[in-house]
């Protein structure tokens, strides 16, 4: 069965937004992922389809109704093994790991908060694993949710012509990606590396290792063990 995603969402027509085009669009006509945006408002049960109302202890700003965002859950994954997912900054952070698991899944389910955030209920009792793809705060989980998206379709299988596009980059070996180049030669008085062009690709395989560890240790030291907020110095 190919990925499915099905995504909860007060704006289903942000979907599937940007990954409507390029590879992804592609694989989408081709059948290789599907999607579907439900209307969390569908599955109110009053005459003005109340979403929302105030946070329990008073405080600014209002809470999606547990009630409601239950019935839409239940409705499309009552049955499901999907991970589900809510998209939230308090979530754990993102990381090119956790793409990988849920890549090789059926496909997700994902709740896209809005207003203040999600009743804590719905949260414990639907088993929502919260997400976080940075810190700092969205208008809503929707653009979150195609970020997320976007990092799993593209490493589905068939989806990028070049499969070891998906090995060689940030990330994936524990390290940022080292630098690219490409022709012409000379550029504003600037040349390609000369190990790139020596045609000795042992030799080039250690300069891009060496690159990538040099560029870890100055902008993620964090990935190396080390301290996020004391990068190396140059």
């Amino acid at each position: 069965m190919p990925f499915h995603a099905t995504v909860l969402t007060l704006y289903p027509e942000m979907f599937p937004g940007h990954l409507g085009v390029s590879l992804a669009g592609k694989a989408l006509e081709r059948g290789q992922w599907s999607i579907e945006a439900v209307q969390i408002r569908d599955f109110a049960e009053d005459k003005h389809r109340t979403v929302d109302d105030t946070p329990a202890g008073g405080g600014a700003g209002m809470v999606l109704k547990p009630d409601v965002l239950a019935r839409a859950i239940d409705h499309f994954a009552a049955n499901d093994d999907r991970p589900r997912l809510l998209m939230s900054p308090r979530g754990r952070p993102l990381t090119q790991a956790r793409v990988r698991e849920l890549a090789a899944g059926p496909g997700i389910v994902i709740v896209c908060g809005r207003f203040e955030g999600v009743d804590q209920r719905v949260i414990d009792t639907r088993n929502l694993e919260e997400v976080s793809i940075g810190d700092y705060i969205l208008s809503g989980g929707e653009p979150a949710a195609l970020v997320l998206l976007d990092a799993v379709v593209r490493i589905l299988p068939g989806v990028m012509g070049n499969e070891l596009s998906g090995v060689h980059e940030s990330f994936e070996g524990g390290l940022l990606e080292h630098p690219h180049y490409t022709r012409p030669q000379v550029f504003e008085g600037h040349e390609i590396p000369a190990v790139l062009t020596s045609g000795n690709h042992g030799a080039v395989a250690k300069w891009r290792e060496a690159e990538a560890r040099r560029l870890t240790a100055e902008r993620r030291p964090d990935l190396m063990g080390g301290d996020p907020a004391q990068p190396v110095k140059k």
